[in-house]
């Protein structure tokens, strides 16, 4: 797993990577965090080395991303240009380091999530895949699926309110703060359709019990370890005797 959706970064390494790349893709409150930190256990339990990585984790720009995002100014080509220096110096110093030595790195959010954001905000679909087109591919793309009325729910629960960015606020689709969010997560939805599509995702049900939807991520994940199993900290391994399916959903 070495091959890039575009022009590679300089400088890496032209060999294959021995180690695992697992995206866990979905919006915010879907429960991606949350599955990371699951698989996370379930891996290092089976005896994986894993390292995790997500958005805005970058020791070069993370903090000027932040400080951009609280005047609510940052533009749309500004922003998809930091979370792109953001992600490529994640990419350089830490994804291709730890998959060279054959460790498991599992993203919580990828290159799709900043696509979506990009085109939902004006860029066109090739912009915006040339712009990010020296991601890795990875090994598996899970996107937890959960509906719109959910992700209000788990943010309120969470947060006590909605994010002005996550809301889509920036694109002036309402003055109400809740009407903007629905009409936000829906042409993010649609933009993850065409992703889904394109990238080939294994959708995943994400309005049940966290329980249950690692359940189905473990079978997915599972065998890219065979004949290894994974098995959930004080649970049952999870065989690997058949292939992966497309889709897990109840």
């Amino acid at each position: 797993m070495n091959r890039t959706y575009g022009t590679r970064l300089p400088g890496l390494p032209e060999g294959p990577l021995s180690g695992k790349l697992i995206v866990i893709e979905g919006a915010d409150g879907s429960g991606r965090s949350t599955e990371v930190e699951m698989l996370k256990a379930a891996l290092e339990v089976d005896g994986h080395a894993v390292i995790d990585t997500g958005l805005r984790r970058s020791t070069l720009v993370a903090d000027e991303i932040d400080r951009a995002k609280q005047g609510h100014t940052l533009g749309a080509t500004t922003m998809a240009l930091l979370y792109a220096a953001d992600f490529a110096d994640q990419l350089e110093n830490k994804m291709v380091p730890a998959l060279s030595a054959g460790s498991t790195v599992l993203a919580d959010r990828y290159v799709y999530t900043l696509m979506a954001r990009a085109v939902v905000r004006g860029a066109s679909r090739g912009w915006a895949r040339e712009l990010y087109g020296f991601a890795l591919r990875p090994d598996l793309v899970i996107f937890l699926e959960a509906r719109p009325e959910i992700l209000l729910h788990r943010a309120i629960s969470k947060y006590g309110s909605l994010d002005y960015w996550e809301s889509g606020m920036d694109l002036s689709l309402s003055r109400d703060l809740f009407e903007s969010f629905f009409l936000y997560q829906a042409r993010l939805s649609n933009e993850f359709a065409w992703i889904a599509e394109e990238f080939g995702f294994h959708r995943v049900d994400a309005n049940r019990a966290p329980e249950m939807v690692h359940t189905d991520v473990l079978a997915l994940v599972a065998p890219l370890y065979a004949p290894r199993a994974v098995r959930a900290p004080g649970g049952p391994k999870v065989k690997t005797a058949r292939p992966a399916p497309r889709a897990a959903s109840a």
